[in-house]
């Protein structure tokens, strides 16, 4: 008699490097159905709604040109301060908007995935998907305010390389995936990983150059210029600044470095999360 023969078969994987990209592209619908929970959810019971992903960017770009620029005085050269904060600020928000959420991908969706089959690297990658929109109405806002300043005489302009920020933005993404998965593994076992997540993204926004040119950091603090130069979302954020604003550098140098160290973290990440799906059900 011949054997039954199953559209799916569902085991345990036996290889830590499968990645299963195929079984990924089959279920591309529900990944669009998670995409579409995560934006309408978010704010559904809000009483400002999408109107939260414009305040917190102004608020918070308004907050720094004050403590930074007018009180510590801190030189954002040509470009007006307000917006080369905005310009900053809207970036590192796709950064942690992704990397937060993706870091509780199994502890908080534990109850479906302890219920039904689908492959787990799809709740991840709706995060990173959902919160392109997020970063498209903050972008919006940031383009409002270039053009308010660029018609009353700002010196700030586009320039060859401002084709290159939609890869800015995709290696934002990546790294803030990578990182989230690998987080997101850790936190199965140990739950307090939970409480550091807030405190060092704030650490790390502070040696991110979010606020301040790499500049500024290298000649205050020249013998730690190290810790901001080789981090690779200071590159992100400072070569966003300059296709945008014209204010800053682009190293070709860091690029390469940079590129590297958010791919090696990506495929990390995917290797962790795929090693934690096998047996996170036991320990959540």
């Amino acid at each position: 008699m011949e054997k039954d023969k199953w559209l799916f078969e569902i085991t345990p994987k036996n290889n830590l490097f499968d990645l299963n990209l195929k079984e990924v592209w089959q279920y591309r619908d529900l990944l669009l159905l998670f995409v579409k929970r995560d934006v309408v959810t978010v704010y559904k019971q809000t009483i400002l709604g999408p109107l939260w992903y414009l305040i917190q960017p102004l608020f918070t770009s308004i907050i720094f040109t004050l403590i930074f620029n007018n009180v510590a005085n801190i030189s954002t050269g040509s470009v007006p301060p307000f917006l080369f904060n905005l310009a900053g600020i809207t970036i590192w928000n796709y950064f942690k908007s992704c990397f937060t959420a993706t870091s509780n991908t199994f502890t908080s969706n534990a109850g479906i995935f302890g219920k039904v089959y689908f492959p787990r690297m799809i709740m991840p990658m709706s995060i990173v998907i959902s919160n392109l929109l997020r970063f498209g109405i903050q972008l919006f806002i940031f383009l409002v305010f270039y053009v308010y300043y660029y018609v009353n005489g700002a010196d700030i302009s586009f320039n060859k390389y401002t084709a290159l920020f939609p890869l800015m933005v995709l290696l934002m993404g990546m790294l803030g995936l990578g990182l989230g998965m690998i987080i997101s593994a850790l936190v199965t076992k140990y739950r307090d990983l939970n409480i550091l997540i807030s405190f060092g993204l704030q650490l790390l926004m502070y040696v991110s150059a979010v606020m301040y040119p790499v500049s500024y950091f290298i000649e205050k603090l020249p013998k730690y210029a190290w810790v901001v130069e080789y981090n690779p979302l200071t590159f992100i954020i400072e070569t966003t600044r300059y296709i945008l604003l014209g204010s800053g550098t682009l190293n070709t140098t860091m690029f390469g470095y940079s590129v590297g160290i958010i791919v090696f973290i990506l495929v990390a990440g995917v290797l962790v999360f795929n090693k934690a799906e096998k047996n996170f059900i036991d320990t959540v």
